[in-house]
């Protein structure tokens, strides 16, 4: 952060006080800090204060007293090279999106080129309300970038999704989001490969044997890869996900064509995480036309060629990581299979449980490790797991370098 200038704004939210601490680890982190307040966030934080923590005067009022002759509004968007709103309410997130531009915050915001950050803090409801999420995911089309709330007690007295995350993670989040804007992202020049969704095996023409699993684990995944700069390949079973920007997409349906184009890329990667659900049988005789209906059909299935397997068995300088979707022993049935197929890293989960594995957001389980050791992976949004294991790759890497 040595030397950005970076405007943190403030909206009236109770957790406006936050962002005190958020500007003075800016500051030590060797960024200058101009803050912008809303009018109404001066009734929570004083401008005395922040004014003292970031040594510059605060922007509230868009009809002050002129000091110099220097437009305001555009000086100040013009000077940024981030502006990141703490705590970002949903009042400030619906005008930024609908284009009004009424006080300081807002039309400082719309007047800078430079990127945009914003860090949600409501009640529950409130975040969760369909109005709030349209308005940022809009702003997410349009490049701003959103920091996921927390989840705790709130200042209105119930436990949930809305929390403003505390000051070390916003500036922690902001630093790494503007390394990746710069280009040094923690993956910058690896080749990453990700699997996701769930293998179809086909019986005939127009069905097949399939399982949950909706590709969103391994989607998020190649999203924070390809955020994190790293040229990212999506090796992807059919799904109804849209592919994330800046991904090189190959298509494929069976195990055994995702084997294939795994096989055809391995050698010229630096890592691969195997997160699709790969069916372990396939048919062993595929009819050419519909099978008609009939009382009672027998199948014989045929294992499937075991891609995680293979890979580690041919493992040179890459770095492999698999998932394990179990529904008991998960720990232990984790431990196994990293030492089987020689992993530098498995996530194990219990696809059993309601709020982790196939067709949900959320996800929990372990990162599991070589030589019996493991972390626990608390539930979390799947987009927030991504970024934990995109985060622990890049130290594996690390280590594995030294």
């Amino acid at each position: 952060m040595e030397g950005k200038h970076i405007i943190v704004g403030v909206s009236a939210g109770i957790a406006a006080y936050k962002a005190i601490e958020v500007v003075s680890r800016l500051r030590k982190a060797g960024a200058e800090v101009k803050v912008v307040m809303t009018e109404h966030a001066t009734h929570i934080a004083t401008p005395l204060t922040f004014g003292e923590i970031s040594g510059h005067p605060v922007a509230i009022d868009m009809w002050e007293e002129i000091h110099n002759w220097n437009v305001e509004h555009i000086a100040l968007a013009t000077w940024a090279d981030a502006y990141i709103v703490v705590p970002a309410t949903a009042n400030v997130i619906g005008k930024i999106n609908a284009g009004i531009a009424d006080d300081m915050l807002t039309t400082t915001i719309m007047a800078t080129p430079a990127p945009k950050f914003l860090c949600p803090a409501m009640n529950s409801e409130m975040y969760k309300n369909p109005i709030v999420q349209r308005n940022l995911e809009s702003l997410r089309q349009l490049g701003y970038h959103i920091m996921e709330p927390a989840s705790g007690w709130l200042a209105c007295g119930v436990t949930g999704v809305g929390r403003l995350p505390e000051p070390e993670a916003i500036v922690s989040w902001l630093t790494q989001e503007l390394q990746v804007i710069d280009g040094n992202g923690l993956l910058k020049d690896k080749t990453v490969l990700v699997t996701a969704g769930g293998t179809q095996e086909y019986i005939d023409p127009v069905r097949y044997i399939g399982n949950h699993s909706s590709g969103k684990m391994g989607y998020a995944i190649a999203a924070e890869a390809a955020k994190q700069g790293a040229r990212t390949i999506l090796v992807s079973a059919p799904t109804s996900l849209d592919v994330p920007q800046g991904v090189e997409y190959i298509p494929v349906d069976s195990a055994e064509s995702m084997k294939a184009a795994v096989d055809s890329y391995y050698d010229n990667t630096d890592v691969v995480i195997m997160a699709a659900a790969v069916s372990d049988f396939r048919v062993a005789n595929k009819a050419e036309q519909k099978i008609k209906k009939m009382d009672s059909m027998t199948l014989e299935l045929v294992k499937n060629p075991d891609i995680l397997q293979g890979l580690g068995e041919r493992k040179k300088d890459q770095l492999l990581v698999g998932f394990a979707a179990e529904t008991e022993h998960v720990l232990a049935y984790g431990e196994d299979k990293v030492k089987r197929k020689n992993l530098d890293m498995l996530v194990a989960n219990d696809v059993s449980k309601s709020n982790a594995g196939f067709n949900v957001d959320t996800n929990e389980g372990y990162f599991v490790y070589p030589h019996g050791t493991s972390k626990v992976i608390p539930n979390m949004k799947k987009t927030e797991l991504a970024a934990a294991i995109i985060k622990e790759v890049s130290t594996l890497l690390r280590n594995k370098d030294k």
